[in-house]
């Protein structure tokens, strides 16, 4: 058995949900990565070296980190509410060899994407449209590390939309200037005020300007020939002044989907801020879970041990969003009688309040269970 076998079932789950629910639904991908302390790496692999300071000499030395990458695929609708995972990729770096040594011999941006690491990302948007079916509701949300021109043409030949922070200054037109060359002769369409926090916690107000525009979007010179132009959105969202304690918003978003007012253009900057729910998903794992604790010795039963923690994971997720939402609901929208029956049993619940949730039963009431549930069919988990 395999974290696919283990998965199966959570994956026919999410597709339920997914067409049980209505409007547009976002895939959140990301990469997260398990770092495990043993004596040996070779059984369970690598995922990079790191300087891990100087010697007495004065020499750098390196440590090779033993661990495995995780890329998941979260489901999650434009209200914040995660339906569960689409797919998953667990892998070392053992698994994958080659690339650093083609990319010596010949431009990165000529190699291959099917020899490239960054396959993964489109692994991941082929296998969660042929799971979830109806790809014009989808809509893939990825940050810089997922700017790539394969990805952008592969959506188009799904049928599905796409909406990723770029990091490459693409060539546009007919060729003889940038993206960067068209948005700097974009005037500001629109204003965006949104709440921030920074490291320590503290909110404050930045104001955004916003600017938006159709470009003609070129592939890179060395894959001309393989993939077409694509006409696409650009839109900049950019933090008016400079923020004391934090850095400037600065989002550089790429997108096949119209904009044709600002209404629509902050539709898109919601949608992409959803992409924090996925480093959400991760601490769950980590924290909450404590993967990297785990003494298993090999990346198979490493992964296995992954794929128990996602299911878990989303559901403490799923669990924590609804109870922002609907804080009243029965517990039985969530939780099956005998889990019910479990926790009372587990947690003692004073007299006064175990008459009043009898009365009047809800998942925040009945059990201590910290969730928020909405009627919706959509969002009930497996039993």
């Amino acid at each position: 058995m395999d974290e696919a076998d283990i998965l199966s079932g959570h994956f026919a789950a999410t597709r339920d949900r997914f067409a049980a629910s209505t409007g547009t639904i976002l895939l959140l991908q990301d990469t997260t990565e398990f770092v495990f302390q043993r004596a040996s790496p070779h059984a369970i692999g690598i995922t990079k070296s790191i300087n891990s300071g100087r010697d007495k000499r004065g020499r750098l030395r390196h440590h090779t980190l033993c661990g495995i990458l995780m890329h998941p695929s979260l489901v999650v609708t434009v209200d914040g509410l995660p339906l569960g995972l689409s797919a998953a990729k667990m892998r070392t770096r053992a698994k994958v060899k080659g690339t650093a040594a083609l990319k010596k011999k010949i431009n990165p941006t000529r190699v291959p994407i099917e020899k490239k690491e960054s396959v993964r990302w489109l692994d991941n948007l082929r296998q969660s449209i042929e799971r979830l079916g109806d790809p014009a509701r989808c809509v893939h949300i990825g940050d810089r590390e997922s700017d790539i021109y394969e990805l952008y043409c592969l959506s188009q030949e799904l049928g599905t939309h796409f909406l990723v922070r770029t990091c490459v200054d693409r060539l546009a037109g007919d060729g003889g200037h940038t993206v960067a060359a068209e948005m700097a002769a974009t005037k500001v369409k629109g204003l965006h005020r949104v709440e921030v926090r920074d490291d320590k916690g503290e909110v404050s107000r930045a104001k955004l300007e916003i600017r938006y525009r159709r470009v003609n979007v070129l592939p890179p010179i060395g894959k001309q020939k393989r993939y077409p132009a694509l006409e696409l959105t650009v839109l900049h969202a950019t933090e008016r002044g400079a923020p004391k304690n934090r850095k400037p918003i600065d989002w550089k978003l790429l997108t096949d989907l119209p904009v044709r007012k600002s209404a629509e253009a902050i539709e898109k900057i919601n949608w992409y801020a959803m992409r924090w729910k996925i480093e959400v998903f991760h601490k769950i794992i980590k924290s909450g879970c404590k993967a990297e604790e785990s003494r298993l010795r090999t990346a198979d039963r490493l992964a296995n041990l992954m794929a128990l923690f996602c299911i878990l994971s989303w559901r403490i997720l799923w669990l924590t969003m609804l109870n922002r939402t609907k804080p009243d609901a029965p517990p039985t929208t969530a939780l099956t009688p005998t889990e019910i029956a479990l926790l009372d049993r587990l947690i003692s619940i004073p007299a006064t309040e175990t008459a009043r949730s009898v009365r009047s039963p809800s998942i925040s009431q009945s059990s201590h269970a910290s969730a928020a549930i909405s009627p919706d069919p959509a969002i009930r988990p497996p039993a």
